[in-house]
């Protein structure tokens, strides 16, 4: 690879570094009204409630996106979970839960025929 190509490929990637920091900059502080870049020098206990609130913050979005709300917006969710695993790299994201099956009230809508114990 000639130095002219891998120095696009260089100023690329720190541009679209550049655009993921400033769009999980800006739905921090528009939603929580959390400085990132002061939030990133904390430590300890500070940090621990930082990243408890931007657990919450992110329940929060998640669900107003299973409701249907008018006001979820994908985007901004996915900047909360990335600036999550920004603060606190080793700590899941509370969206990351392994379900097995549909929960109980999940309904796509068509009636199904009741169970009959015994049959697989």
């Amino acid at each position: 690879m000639t130095a002219m190509k891998q120095e696009r490929l260089e100023f690329l990637e720190e541009k679209r570094k550049r655009h993921e920091l400033s769009r999980q900059t800006a739905a921090l502080f528009l939603i929580g009204g959390i400085d990132l870049a002061k939030a990133l020098q904390t430590t300890g206990a500070e940090r621990t409630a930082l990243v408890q609130r931007l657990k919450r913050l992110i329940e929060r979005e998640r669900l107003k996106g299973v409701r249907g709300h008018w006001s979820y917006d994908l985007n901004r969710h996915i900047a909360l979970k990335q600036a999550l695993e920004r603060l606190a790299p080793e700590t899941p994201c509370p969206a990351r839960r392994k379900y097995t099956h549909p929960p109980a009230a999940f309904s796509l809508g068509g009636r199904t025929a009741p169970r009959i114990p015994g049959s697989a």
